[in-house]
């Protein structure tokens, strides 16, 4: 096989039909778009336009507020520490902080902060250090003979 001898595979690739170059193109003349109006005319977006009637977006009701500088935090379950920890990937004897997981997979990326809820058996006696954790996670954490710590000053646990 030589370069000149390269091709596509038969109908991957389709010819653009050139609009407005004479009527043996099938779209000559006006190109498609009819006559007058203003669709015919260049420059015109009319998206949401409803030929004068109130848009729909603007008919229905708006409700709720997004707060612009929440928190965003990453949720680990106590059940899947467990299991890190089962697996190897986790040393329940070291302390276990955000980096540590982070390093593990057991969370991609910490944003702002790591927030521990107590979904799941935990029975491993680790001491945890995170942005926010459940009140239920606390709990079960002490019950397994660890301790579950809030770093972070500005978030309280719940």
């Amino acid at each position: 096989m030589k370069l000149n001898e390269l091709h596509d595979n038969e109908g991957a690739t389709k010819r653009k039909k050139r609009i407005g170059r004479g009527p043996g193109s099938g779209k000559g003349k006006m190109g498609g778009r009819g006559i007058k109006g203003q669709k015919s005319r260049s420059g015109v977006a009319i998206n949401a336009y409803e030929g004068g009637q109130m848009p729909l977006y603007q008919r229905l009701p708006k409700r709720g507020f997004n707060k612009p500088n929440r928190k965003e935090f990453a949720v680990v379950n106590l059940g899947l520490i467990q299991k890190f920890i089962d697996a190897g990937k986790i040393d329940a004897t070291a302390a276990i902080t955000e980096d540590v997981m982070v390093a593990s997979g057991l969370v991609r990326r910490k944003r702002d902060g790591i927030r521990v809820l107590a979904k799941g058996d935990f029975t491993a006696k680790a001491m945890i250090t995170v942005t926010g954790a459940s009140s239920g996670a606390v709990e079960a954490v002490s019950k397994a003979g660890g301790s579950l710590t809030v770093a972070a000053g500005d978030v309280a646990a719940e």
